[in-house]
């Protein structure tokens, strides 16, 4: 079987030959780590090199042009910019340092900003697909590679509103500017709709992968009620052009508590949810056994315990891989490796992990 062939069998509960191997990476401060303690400066962790073939399209979902990334203010520490989102954000200097930026400004404050961001939203630029995209297509048509719909923060509905508002406006703006909430996603949605048939036409895409973050420890940052009305439809409309082009797996990547969202996905046409944050409560034997075949998983294993030890990454594992016999469901960590995993520790459960799948 190949990549694609094997994932879509998993997908649908069907046998497969063997088990895909997928691995979420390293931060790269965890990178770093590694490289000091064990395979050398400039090199990857070797493990990620056995890993199944996933690839994204690389067709460009998100503004163009981009805004200009550049340097606005700095200390000896710090260091405020604009990135290409049009986010001014503060960052540390520190290459080892893993934090998160911390956003001070984003680039759509009134309705004629978003009125002027409409204009770097064209579906007919020609920019938006690679140069060399019919060689890509070929390629892919003879290796058979996992394909996504995927790219840096797209597609998404919820995730456009917040990266262009930030949260606490976008929020409030459900509430206080239905109008523009609905308008943003409608005019998302229409764009999406005129982009993507090139791509199932010509790409032999296996999922559509949307990217939301739209969940934190205890749930949903807007109510289901809101989901439905603003989202809901519009997804629907997403995921049956997908359907009508062959293209019936869905997912959606959403960090936190999803819980209360995953049958309005479900409902919406999309089955998988990833990366199931083990410290947000979300459990995949749990939610395999609520779902049954319903709904689709990969992630789920607790990134915290590759930190604990050999013993703490038996238990992880023992607890996650017989959900993916079952079918459904690819095993790895619930996001980036943090730097508090050893080297020693990530190999040990790299090699536990191919075991307990019967890859090793």
């Amino acid at each position: 079987m190949t990549p694609h062939e094997r994932f879509l069998a998993l997908m649908h509960f069907k046998p497969v030959d063997k088990m895909p191997l997928w691995e979420w990476g390293p931060w790269p401060s965890a990178l770093r780590r590694w490289q000091r303690e064990a395979i050398g400066e400039g090199k990857e962790a070797p493990q990620y090199a056995e890993c199944e073939n996933r690839v994204s399209v690389g067709v460009d979902m998100w503004m163009r042009p981009s805004f200009e990334v550049k340097v606005l203010q700095e200390d000896a520490e710090t260091r405020i910019e604009q990135n290409e989102r049009g986010i001014i954000q503060r960052v540390l200097k520190n290459p080892d340092a893993m934090s998160m930026p911390h956003h001070l400004e984003y680039p759509v404050k009134t309705r004629a900003d978003w009125e002027a961001m409409k204009e770097r939203f064209d579906p007919a630029d020609p920019g938006r697909f690679p140069d060399d995209w019919r060689q890509r297509c070929e390629q892919w048509r003879r290796d058979g590679p996992v394909l996504m719909t995927q790219g840096p923060r797209s597609p998404s509905l919820f995730g456009l509103v917040r990266e262009f508002m930030g949260p606490e406006r976008a929020l409030c703006a459900f509430c206080d500017e239905p109008d523009l909430i609905h308008d943003m996603m409608e005019f998302n949605t229409e764009f999406l709709l005129e982009l993507l048939p090139r791509v199932f036409r010509e790409a032999p895409v296996s999922a559509v992968y949307f990217w939301e973050d739209m969940c934190y420890r205890a749930g949903p940052l807007i109510s289901p009620a809101m989901f439905r009305r603003f989202m809901l439809p519009r997804y629907k409309r997403i995921t049956d052009l997908a359907r009508r082009h062959g293209v019936d797996v869905c997912f959606v990547d959403s960090d936190g508590n999803t819980e209360q969202l995953i049958p309005l996905w479900i409902e919406a046409g999309i089955k998988g949810n990833y990366p199931m944050e083990v410290a947000a409560g979300m459990d995949v034997g749990k939610l395999r056994r609520q779902y049954g075949r319903e709904l689709l998983m990969h992630g789920g294993i607790d990134k915290r315990a590759l930190a604990q030890g050999r013993e703490a990454i038996d238990k992880e594992l023992a607890r996650r891989v017989p959900v993916a016999q079952e079918g459904g469901y690819v095993p790895h960590v619930d996001h980036a490796v943090p730097h508090d995993v050893s080297y020693e520790n990530f190999a040990y459960y790299w090699r536990r992990k191919k075991e307990m799948l019967g890859l090793a």
